[in-house]
């Protein structure tokens, strides 16, 4: 009898252990099944969260791949040429899923009623720490490799894929986005016509001299909860220097740039924010700058949805429409 016993514990051991083991086994792959898809909805949204022209894709180059989501507005026919704004997010955000720059911006509403085509592209994981776009990195910063190579093949791409005006291509972008943004507007002007910085800094920015005493910190936004005025000044000079030695490769105000400023006060619980243009002479404005008063580090509009929107501050999702509906690659 013992002898039975103790035969058949022996025999119903390796049993039981191999059915723990299958139990284990199963509980991992369905923990990383439920992680897998809990950090897919994250990060690309959610199958319903797609509204009507809303379609997912994925360019793949040289230095990788890069996800994005595509907004096309109902005019859109295959055969009319339409523009294109590429909208890029910012730290803690995604392009289309959770927090998204699709929610923050509402560019989809003002793209059905203007017709151009919306792209946001969103960061892949593990690239940094809190999804930001690494624009502060030198190796992020040039024509042909890292980010930027695959931002600008993510533009390329969708132009052939829907028809779209290759000379009326624009890139708007939040925060590192704005970064991102800034970076591609300086390093493939070949490809975007205007480039629209919210919260951002400039070209450069981590290699601003640390002696110079009207250097930017290049870390303030890891110390501040908002942008420093400096920080938008020192963007508007770098900006109207570039103009400048486009027209004759001198830094000699050929342009004769004009500069007029606008106060608008704060009405019916919205910030006060001064407007200024500079305009060339012969006519075309090419820069516009806001100053938004009381606003945090955030997209400012009255329809934006997220954990970084001001509804107190300008339309900036019209406003940066509005100024790139007016220029073109010549």
């Amino acid at each position: 009898m013992s002898t039975t016993s103790t035969g058949e514990t022996h025999r119903r051991r390796p049993r039981v252990k191999h059915r723990r083991r299958r139990a284990v086994a199963a509980l991992a792959l369905a923990m990383t099944m439920a992680l897998t898809s809990a950090t897919a909805a994250v990060q690309f949204g959610a199958p319903w969260q797609m509204g009507a022209g809303d379609r997912n894709h994925v360019f793949v180059g040289d230095g990788g791949y890069q996800r994005y989501q595509v907004h096309v507005p109902p005019r859109h026919d295959g055969a009319s040429a339409l523009p294109v704004v590429m909208a890029i997010h910012g730290c803690g955000m995604t392009g289309f899923g959770w927090n998204s720059m699709k929610a923050t911006t509402q560019f989809n509403r003002l793209a059905d009623r203007e017709g151009f085509i919306v792209v946001y592209p969103t960061q892949r994981l593990l690239r940094s720490a809190v999804n930001c776009w690494n624009s502060t990195e030198p190796r992020e910063q040039h024509r042909g490799s890292g980010e930027p190579a695959l931002l600008a093949g993510v533009a390329r791409q969708v132009v052939e894929d829907y028809g779209a005006d290759p000379r009326r291509v624009h890139v708007v972008g939040a925060s590192s986005g704005a970064g991102a943004a800034v970076i591609l507007a300086a390093t493939y002007p070949d490809v975007f016509a205007t480039v629209t910085s919210v919260a951002g800094g400039e070209y450069g920015l981590n290699q601003v001299r640390p002696d110079d005493p009207g250097a930017t910190p290049p870390e303030y936004t890891a110390r501040q909860a908002w942008v420093p005025p400096l920080v938008a000044n020192r963007l508007v000079a770098h900006w109207t220097a570039v103009h400048d030695l486009v027209d004759d490769g001198l830094l000699n105000d050929s342009l004769a740039v004009a500069e007029e400023t606008h106060h608008v006060p704060a009405a019916s619980g919205g910030h006060a924010y001064t407007r200024t243009t500079r305009t060339a002479a012969g006519g075309a404005m090419v820069i516009e700058s806001y100053l938004v008063d009381g606003m945090g580090h955030a997209w400012p509009g009255p329809f934006g949805s997220g954990m970084f929107t001001d509804e107190a501050g300008p339309d900036a999702s019209a406003l940066a429409w509005d100024f790139a509906s007016r220029y073109a690659l010549s």
